[in-house]
């Protein structure tokens, strides 16, 4: 019995060897759906759980306009308290160095230097005749004309610096933006339709003021190229443009005086 057993179990051995070798009935495979659908669930669990991580326990599409509001009130306070604590350390120096003055030469003749300059270096408010330049984006319109874009209804950083440019090439003394005395050292730079200038962000209308003779800035204005592709969108796209001659008022200089970079003119031979 035992013999017989074996001798089977060696033929069905054999059987199964020799059908593995001959050509036959092809093997069935298993169906597509029977291996896609495990990874079909398996990519879905790792998108549901990379949605919840990204999402932090909100909604993705929840509007977060709100928040990033408030963050940005943020830091304009904390920019607005650190610039009222460093004009008030600016004011003890000085007050503490006037005090040294009267009793060291040295310093008393270094400051009488420096009061010298602080006109013409900007850091004295300044009044006097001038022109006021305001520049505004256009009214939402529904129909926008032919070409146009929304691109074009609002003021962009080359049209403020085409305005002031031509001011200054018409003779201005000191000019001020949005109430910000403008120096050598200041740069004009738009963020979207927002006015980027010396650390402190504007939205329009942009008031631009100048002290000089109004008929010669007014001038210099006319024949700027950039102003008056600017007075062309004003007529094409109905943005805001305005020069309103008169006594106009200047601030003095507030911010850091702190250079970080400055190379010396060659001296011409």
């Amino acid at each position: 019995m035992e013999y017989t057993s074996g001798a089977a179990s060696w033929q069905k051995a054999l059987r199964r060897l020799v059908a593995g070798l001959l050509p036959g009935r092809p093997r069935q495979r298993r169906p597509f759906w029977s291996v896609g659908v495990p990874l079909i669930a398996l990519a879905a669990g790792l998108l549901f759980t990379t949605t919840a991580t990204t999402a932090g326990g909100t909604a993705l599409r929840e509007d977060r306009r709100p928040q990033l509001t408030e963050l940005i009130e943020d830091r304009r306070a904390q920019v607005a308290a650190n610039e009222d604590r460093a004009a008030a350390l600016r004011g003890e120096l000085e007050s503490r160095t006037a005090v040294l003055a009267n009793s060291d030469g040295p310093i008393r003749e270094q400051q009488q230097r420096a009061d010298a300059s602080r006109a013409d270096a900007g850091f004295t408010a300044l009044a006097g005749p001038g022109l006021t330049v305001e520049l505004n984006d256009a009214p939402q319109l529904r129909n926008l004309p032919e070409g146009a874009t929304n691109d074009d209804l609002v003021v962009h950083q080359g049209d403020v610096q085409a305005v002031v440019n031509a001011l200054w090439a018409g003779g201005a003394e000191a000019m001020s933006i949005m109430n910000v005395r403008v120096l050598a050292t200041s740069a004009v730079r738009c963020v979207g339709n927002t006015l980027l200038l010396h650390g402190r962000v504007y939205s329009p209308p942009f008031k631009i003021v100048a002290i000089g003779d109004p008929a010669a800035l007014r001038q210099a204005l006319a024949v700027s190229e950039g102003v008056r592709w600017f007075r062309d969108a004003v007529d094409n796209y109905q943005l805001g443009y305005s020069e309103t001659p008169g006594t106009v008022t200047v601030p003095a200089f507030e911010d850091s005086t702190t250079l970080r970079s400055a190379t010396v003119p060659a001296v011409p031979q």
